[in-house]
């Protein structure tokens, strides 16, 4: 009774232990094998193949690259061309779904590097990008203009409305404030630096290239508030690339 009474309880804490055991699908091997690369990427050297009628367990994917465990416990990381003839348990030709562009909208945080002309003027341009929702985003960036007589610094923070985020072609609408500091290059008289407020507003699409990096294009209007109350306006033209995380 109490030997009885031991095995179930052994049998219970074993169940308990394994519940917290992640549980991965299934795919059987139904080509004469599929090649385990060491990354997810063809550049990365195969490392073991797994014959034809082995299960392989499906952990994680990337991209068009899938992690994969053997029944022996190696993993390693197949192609998509080569998981698309796989078999189910049930014998059907296992599917995989695109890549879904709602995935684009779930990043939380975005880096680019952006150039082009601010006046006329070579400009360039990094930034860093918080997403407080799919739809909206702060940003602060740094700016560098060269001019022929007179060198640029601008220091920006807006916001960014981007109200189609799962659109792989996205426009977005900014709105923000910042300072330019501007210094002469070349001058016959002494001229001190000058410090302006400046606020803009703009428009722009993101085009998305992969599951991590954008194509980004914008167009500003500026008004600097300048002390002698001469407002001036600068129009700005940039293009780059960015990625997200």
């Amino acid at each position: 009774m109490r030997a009885g009474l031991f095995v179930t309880l052994l049998l219970a804490m074993m169940t308990l232990a394994n519940a917290d055991e992640d549980i991965y699908p299934e795919v059987k091997v139904a080509d004469p094998y599929i090649e385990l690369h060491t990354g997810p990427g063809a550049g990365y050297p195969v490392f073991h193949v797994v014959d034809r009628g082995d299960f392989v367990e499906v952990i994680k994917r990337k991209t068009d690259w899938f992690k994969v465990r053997t029944a022996k416990g190696k993993t390693g990381w197949v192609s998509r061309m080569q998981m698309e003839k796989t078999l189910t348990p049930g014998g059907e030709v296992a599917e995989f779904a695109d890549a879904g562009l709602g995935d684009f909208s779930k990043r939380r945080w975005e880096m680019g590097l952006v150039g082009g002309t601010f006046n006329g003027a070579p400009v360039m341009t990094a930034y860093g990008a918080y997403a407080m929702s799919a739809n909206l985003s702060a940003e602060i960036s740094a700016s560098q203009v060269t001019g022929d007589f007179s060198s640029s610094e601008l220091v920006n923070f807006n916001l960014l409305s981007q109200p189609f985020s799962k659109w792989r072609f996205s426009p977005f609408f900014t709105l923000g404030i910042g300072q330019i500091t501007t210094s002469p290059s070349v001058t016959l008289i002494q001229v001190r630096d000058s410090q302006d407020l400046i606020a803009h507003v703009g428009i722009g699409i993101k085009m998305y290239l992969t599951r991590r990096f954008i194509f980004r294009a914008e167009y500003k209007n500026y008004v600097g508030f300048t002390s002698v109350d001469d407002n001036k306006e600068f129009e700005e033209w940039k293009a780059g690339f960015a990625f997200f995380f």
